[in-house]
């Protein structure tokens, strides 16, 4: 995706971090030279070699996972927190923009097996589940209920590059104190967004005490 370099983050551990925490993508292919996106969890892991992949399974019903295959390039994409920003919260005239937070990942797919499957699916609902009143376990699953699993296939995506933007008005660090109150005045996404200005700025406050 095209970054302005002054909003790169090429900060790897915030970036896995983000992923962890904003798991829900849309997982990108092309079908019949049309391209084709499925809302699902992509949850960020290790494979047996130690290499960083994202872990899914989507509906054998779903017509990109006929078009899924071992080998396949695809393209993730994972939005953070965003919101308008008002050049009305500016010292100096200038048009309105749009702050936000998002990660693009390329990767190569590898179809999992039934047994991978399986064990992806159980890390999938105990981490989901730890915040739950009463967790469930797929454990304690009927056999009527798991036989919905040959429905899906699961798959690994060997990641290639990531691609991760914040785009928070660094270029106008005079104006972050009336761009934050302002946020902070307004719903839970531009209060994230208020969250994410604060912490660049604190980033940058002490990477300056380091150097000195």
């Amino acid at each position: 995706m095209f970054i302005p370099e002054h909003y790169k983050n090429n900060d790897i551990h915030e970036i896995h971090s983000f992923l962890k925490n904003n798991s829900f993508g849309i997982l990108i292919n092309t079908i019949v030279g049309k391209p084709w996106g499925t809302h699902i969890p992509l949850e960020l892991g290790e494979n047996i070699k130690g290499k960083d992949v994202l872990v899914g399974h989507i509906a054998k019903a779903n017509l990109q996972s006929k078009n899924l295959n071992d080998g396949d390039e695809v393209l993730c994409i994972f939005n953070g927190p965003h919101s308008y920003i008002s050049s009305s919260w500016y010292q100096k005239e200038e048009v309105p923009t749009w702050n936000y937070v998002a990660v693009h990942v390329y990767g190569t797919v590898k179809i999992q097996t039934a047994e991978e499957l399986m064990k992806s699916l159980h890390e999938l609902v105990d981490k989901y589940e730890q915040n739950s009143e009463h967790p469930i376990s797929i454990n304690d699953m009927s056999k009527k209920t798991m036989r919905q699993i040959t429905g899906i296939i699961g798959f690994e995506i060997m990641i290639n590059d990531i691609q991760a933007v914040n785009k928070l008005s660094q270029g106008r660090s005079h104006d972050h104190p009336k761009i934050i109150s302002e946020l902070e005045k307004q719903g839970s996404a531009e209060k994230a967004i208020a969250k994410e200005m604060k912490k660049l700025k604190k980033i940058k406050i002490d990477s300056n005490s380091y150097k000195n």
